[in-house]
């Protein structure tokens, strides 16, 4: 994919609001209109392998907080109030964390400091603007390759090499370790606790999409910590279930100024002390791949015949996670168009709206905006009308509180007018994003 320059940023953003309608014009008293409804109206920030941002590894801190800023702009433009930052995109840091070494994608060397912190540039940023910032962290991926000698000799997985595993040209921490899970969210509440995020936002990667002819080594974890459970995907399930609910209650008590006390391995807990109080309500969020199940597996599945479901593939239970109100948004990543055979959008967004329906957890959908005009995808992504009848479709299931795009880069850049067109049928003013559920 080529890269944008930060003058292409400027001048998408300057772009995007002139193309926007002025209030009042015939455009903005469309079917459309919003009517200043709150919803969320996002973007992902990706941060692993520069896919977003920084452009590439290594550019001046000046340069980089040039780009930042651009695709800060560029939402502002886009009359979006979410911004999603990947700020823990393998087992490193986008702030100076005391778990983990700085990550290599700022420098093109893992460890080495950039002189800066960008996650609180980010939040500094993102509200002088009226945005709110999200961060968004990887649980488990350690790297994108499976030598571990390659890390910085502090890493973690260095110094306990029993908690890493090799699967597919990747290197992941063990989800069955339950000091590997005490110590994920150990390094994702030092931002929570730190910086004035709006959010904690996980992604649709927990145990690894399944790799044809490989099996994910987790022999002896489920040799020590299984013996209660029938099967090991129960027991796999059961350790997503645990890293989700205790995130959970360790960003609500974050929330706290008076800290609070989390249970631990030995049920006793422990206290932690925040060590600032967060003027916002922290959310606790998640973007899994949107096929729990297909019908075909399970009645109370939806009506796809996706080749990847969550619960038994990823051994993430998401419609237990929106059940059991232990998150406060789920973005389900319905990357597909309207009419698409095996996971048709149209037949998606009607299984998750009713999936959250009579619970406090709010509905955001996942859009595939990279897949605009993008080659080889097919005829109805060419259509650059396509995203935005993904959200006239919306309107008609008052769930859905709104849209997060994939991702930064095309926000920006709108290679086909896509986005020009969500923001030109949809987005007419600002509206701030629906407050968390009490």
């Amino acid at each position: 994919m080529r890269r944008i320059t930060r003058r292409a940023f400027a001048v998408a953003a300057l772009s995007a609001a002139a193309a926007a309608p002025a209030p009042g014009s015939a455009a903005a008293r469309g079917r459309g209109a919003d009517a200043g409804r709150p919803e969320f109206r996002g973007m992902w920030l990706a941060t692993v392998a520069n896919r977003d941002w920084p452009s590439k590894a290594g550019l001046p801190a000046a340069s980089q907080q040039a780009e930042l800023r651009a695709y800060l702009d560029a939402a502002v433009a886009r009359r979006l109030n979410t911004v999603v930052f990947q700020v823990r995109p393998t087992a490193d840091a986008l702030w100076p964390s005391p778990y983990e070494p700085w990550s290599e994608y700022l420098t093109g060397v893992q460890g080495r400091d950039p002189g800066w912190d960008p996650l609180g540039f980010a939040v500094r940023e993102a509200h002088r603007r009226g945005l709110e910032l999200h961060a968004w962290f990887n649980p488990y991926r350690i790297a994108n390759h499976t030598d571990p000698s390659r890390l910085v000799p502090t890493h973690p997985a260095r110094l306990r090499p029993d908690w890493a595993v090799p699967y597919g040209g990747k290197l992941y921490y063990n989800p069955g370790l339950p000091e590997v899970r005490a110590f994920v969210q150990d390094a994702i509440l030092d931002a929570v606790e730190r910086y004035d995020i709006d959010g904690v936002h996980f992604d649709d990667y927990f145990y690894p999409y399944p790799v044809a002819g490989q099996t994910f080594d987790d022999d002896a974890a489920y040799e020590e910590y299984g013996g209660d459970f029938a099967t090991r995907a129960d027991w796999r399930r059961d350790n997503i279930d645990l890293l989700v609910r205790e995130t959970a209650e360790r960003v609500r008590d974050a929330r706290s100024p008076d800290g609070g006390r989390w249970p631990g391995r030995s049920g006793r807990g422990r206290w932690r002390r925040p060590r600032r109080t967060h003027h916002r309500p922290v959310r606790f969020g998640i973007s899994p791949f949107a096929i729990w199940r297909n019908q075909a597996t399970d009645p109370a599945g939806s009506d796809t015949r996706a080749g990847v479901q969550t619960y038994d593939d990823l051994y993430a239970d998401t419609r237990k996670w929106v059940r059991e109100e232990w998150i406060d948004y789920i973005v389900p990543q319905v990357y597909w168009n309207i009419g698409f055979p095996a996971a048709d959008y149209a037949k998606l967004l009607p299984w998750w709206s009713e999936t959250v329906t009579g619970t406090r957890v709010q509905l955001c959908v996942g859009e595939a905006l990279y897949k605009a005009g993008a080659p080889g995808q097919p005829p109805a992504w060419q259509d650059p009308a396509e995203l935005s009848r993904h959200l006239t479709l919306a309107r008609g299931y008052p769930q859905v509180r709104g849209h997060i795009f994939f991702s930064a880069k095309e926000v920006a850049e709108d290679r086909t007018g896509a986005m020009a067109r969500v923001v030109a049928d949809h987005y007419h003013g600002p509206v701030r994003p629906p407050r968390p559920a009490s």
